[in-house]
This record gives structure tokens, C-alpha cells and sequence, in this order.
């Protein structure tokens, strides 16, 4: 049994882990590092060929494996830096793209955008177990800040794979389903192969159900019933944007969704039946500018929910924050961040000045409305007491976060390069 470890092993983004079990092999994620092109929420991928991705390590350099005998590329959520790089590499395996109906769907519309190849692969969308060959792949519930999150084991005669994916262990999730830990309980694997971003927090990640009673803090203060208030997310996090919709309503307010990734995630779900809460979805520029019109005029009638929350150059927050749209913040208007900035420079940086533009205008700022999609150390230490592997790969960080997840490995008796095991991009651990 081969894991090769091609993408996310020394950052975070470009997820691709490959197993190869008696020549065969199967691929988990296939993912895009946005930072590398200073992509944003509301940049067009496909406007970026697969050479010159490649050439910046924009997408995993999968050179380390035989394209011939993939038989399936599985999927354990719907976020860029995990199905990114599907249109752009996955027209090079002859296998099917297996994953939810959301994921699949996210997927379908990449690909339907992608100019430089034509991916042809066979894309599944279930929920319920799928056999290929003497293979069974089994799609266990999970939990994150995007709709039909996934655990993914490979069960095989040589042992199971657990690939967690990003996950955290919300007990109190606003949608879908908790964690299955009975089934989770069962699995007995050889190896789990898992998500490392919190790994040094050394706390448990709150419920998401923290952050609505955040929200509805903030946004049901009396005081600004006569203000525009304009909040921000992640584009994809399906969760937050309904508990804005719905606190919209307990305030009296018409919820206005806008900017393309925005509406293009939330309409999604609508389709699919995974939210039932309805706003009005606007992402031509041509139609956003036309409403921000209509909306300075009545501030008070609205709750704006719209991409930026990155301070994005070009995403819709900082254009209204550099003047260039008709809707006009002034003192006493509200900024609100349900989201805490990615530690990057980049966001660092883009956040800092759209911040600064805010504040030179009185705006009414307010930051990390947020609670994180990722397990902190303490549900790692839930999880490994539950799953019980016989092996660890920890995945998706920087060295330090692989590093911390080795150092609780050893706290629970687990020993580092005997059945804990830290690796670079392009490496891979063979389990005897």
C-alpha cells in the first residue's frame, strides 16, 4: 500500500492525495492554490490555462504517478483549493469523478467554463456506497462550512483508507447532519489521512450555532435600524448566508445576495433542496450597480450580503468601499465580517487597506463574526480516539500544523515515522 502525498502537504490549498493498492490507484481531491495567482471569489478560473497553473504550482504536479491505472477520482467537498484543478488536470486520467450531488454540481458547472481542455470523465453524484472492482468506496457524514461535507473510505482486501477531507466536529450544525461516529467507529483502518489547519489551536472549534447567536447579536441592535448595513462571508459557506437571510427577516429587511461566486453557491443549494430560504441573487455588474442605486436611496430597507470579505480587489465590497459603485457608506453604516481573514500576506494586506478605506469614512466595522470550518486540536484528539488508526498522514498545512498533528500522534502513543508520518509535496509512505 502506496499514499502518495502530491498537493496540500506543504501549504494549504492545492489538495491531491493519491493510494495505490496492488497497482491500483485512486485519487482524493484535485485542488487549486488560489493565493499563488491572487485569485478571489469573484475571478474566473478557467481564464488561466493548465500550463502556466502548473508552472507557479497553482495546481499539484502529479508527475509522481501512472495516469493508466487510476480507476476513480473521489471528491470529499465542494471548496477550490479540493476540486480546483479538476477541469484543468483531470481530462488526463480515464476514470470517473466520484462525489455528493453538490460537489458534482459545483463540478459540472467548472468544467461546462473550462476554454484550454475538454474533460470527459464520467461524474457521479450519490451519497450511498460505490464498488469499483474489489473496491468499495463509502461516503461517511461530516461537517464544514460548505454543504454535504464527506469522510471518504476506500475499503479494500489490503485494509481501509480514511481520507478526512477538511471537517470539524459540530455536534449543533444549522445544516444537514452531525458527524457519523458509529459508523466512523467501525472503520478500523490502516490508515487516516487527515486535516491538519487548527492542528496547533490547542481549544475545540465552536459549533456553527456560535455563529448565529453572533450574528444575531450584532445585526438585531435597535440602534441601527435607520443605517445600511452590508455584511460579508465566504462565498461557499451555504450555512451563514441562510442564517443572514433569516436574521434579514427578523429585522425586517429585504436580504440582497451579490456578486457571481455568491449566487452561483446559494443558487446551487436552492436547486438541490439543501436550503429553502430565498433572496434576491444578483451577479451581472450591470444589475448590481442598477440595485446598489436602488439601494442607496432606502438603506434602511435592506441587508446587503456580498463577496469581499478578503478585501478582494475587485469583489463587490471593495468596490463600494472605493467609491466606484452608487451605494455610498457613510458615519454610522455597518460593515460586518462573518469571517476571520486567511493568514496570508496577500489577504493581509487587501484587508488592511479595504479596513482603512472604511474607517476614513466613519464606517461602523465589525470583524470575526466567524467560527472556523476546521477541527482544532481537541477534535483531533476526538476523532483519533474514535477512528483508532493504525497509521496517520496528516495533510492539508504548512509544516509547523503537520507538525503539531505529529505532536499530538505522540501525546496518544502513536510514534513519528513508524506509524505517524510527516511528508513533503511529491513524497509517499509505503505501509507494509
Amino acid at each position: 500500500m502506496k499514499i502518495y502525498t502530491i498537493g496540500g502537504y506543504e501549504e494549504i490549498g492545492k489538495n491531491m492525495t493519491a493510494v495505490e493498492i496492488n497497482n491500483d490507484i485512486f485519487i482524493f481531491d484535485m485542488g487549486i492554490k488560489l493565493d499563488r495567482v491572487m485569485i478571489h471569489e469573484d475571478t474566473n478560473l478557467q481564464d488561466l490555462p493548465p500550463k502556466k497553473l502548473r508552472k507557479i504550482g497553482a495546481i499539484p504536479d502529479d508527475s509522481i504517478l501512472d495516469k493508466k491505472n487510476v480507476k476513480a477520482i473521489i471528491l470529499s467537498h465542494g471548496h477550490l483549493d479540493h476540486i480546483g484543478a479538476i477541469p484543468k488536470m483531470a481530462f488526463n486520467y480515464r476514470c470517473p469523478i466520484i462525489g455528493t450531488k453538490y460537489t458534482i454540481s459545483l463540478i459540472s458547472s467548472l468544467i461546462k467554463e473550462e476554454p484550454f481542455s475538454e474533460c470527459k470523465n464520467q461524474l457521479i453524484a450519490t451519497n450511498k456506497n460505490i464498488e469499483i472492482g474489489n473496491y468499495e468506496i463509502e461516503f461517511i457524514n461530516s461537517t464544514h462550512s460548505i454543504p454535504e461535507t464527506k469522510f471518504v473510505a476506500l475499503h479494500s482486501k489490503e485494509g481501509t483508507i480514511l481520507y478526512t477531507g477538511d471537517f470539524k466536529l459540530d455536534m449543533h450544525p444549522t445544516i444537514g447532519k452531525k458527524p457519523d461516529f458509529k459508523k466512523l467507529k467501525e472503520l478500523n483502518p490502516k490508515v487516516m489521512i487527515t486535516d491538519s489547519t487548527r492542528a496547533p489551536e490547542e481549544t475545540k472549534t465552536p459549533s456553527e450555532k456560535v455563529a448565529v447567536t453572533m450574528l444575531q447579536d450584532f445585526l438585531l441592535d435597535s440602534y441601527d435600524e435607520k443605517k445600511g448595513i452590508v455584511t460579508t462571508t465566504f462565498a461557499s459557506h451555504i450555512a451563514r448566508i441562510k442564517t443572514l437571510i433569516d436574521t434579514a427577516e427578523k429585522m425586517d429587511r429585504i436580504p440582497i445576495l451579490l456578486g457571481r461566486s455568491l449566487c452561483k453557491y446559494y443558487g446551487t443549494a436552492l436547486r438541490l433542496g439543501i436550503v429553502k430560504e430565498k433572496a434576491k441573487m444578483i451577479k451581472r455588474r450591470s444589475s448590481i450597480e442598477k440595485k446598489l442605486k436602488e439601494i442607496n436611496k432606502e438603506k434602511e430597507k435592506y441587508l446587503v450580503i456580498t463577496t469581499g470579505s478578503q478585501g478582494e480587489i475587485d469583489a463587490v465590497l471593495s468596490r463600494i468601499a472605493n467609491k466606484e459603485t452608487p451605494l455610498l457608506l457613510d458615519k454610522g453604516d455597518t460593515v460586518l465580517f462573518s469571517t476571520s481573514t486567511i493568514p496570508h500576506p496577500i489577504n493581509i494586506a487587501n484587508r488592511y487597506k479595504l479596513e482603512s478605506k472604511l474607517k476614513m469614512r466613519e464606517v461602523r466595522i465589525i470583524k470575526d463574526v466567524h467560527v472556523s470550518g476546521h477541527a482544532s486540536k481537541e477534535d483531533l484528539r476526538e476523532l483519533l480516539r474514535i477512528v483508532n488508526p493504525e497509521n496517520i498522514i496528516p495533510t492539508h498545512g504548512e509544516y509547523t500544523m503537520l507538525a503539531s498533528w505529529a505532536e499530538l500522534g505522540e501525546e496518544e502513543g502513536y510514534r513519528i515515522e513508524k506509524d505517524i508520518f510527516i511528508r513533503r509535496n511529491g513524497q509517499k509512505v509505503v505501509i507494509e
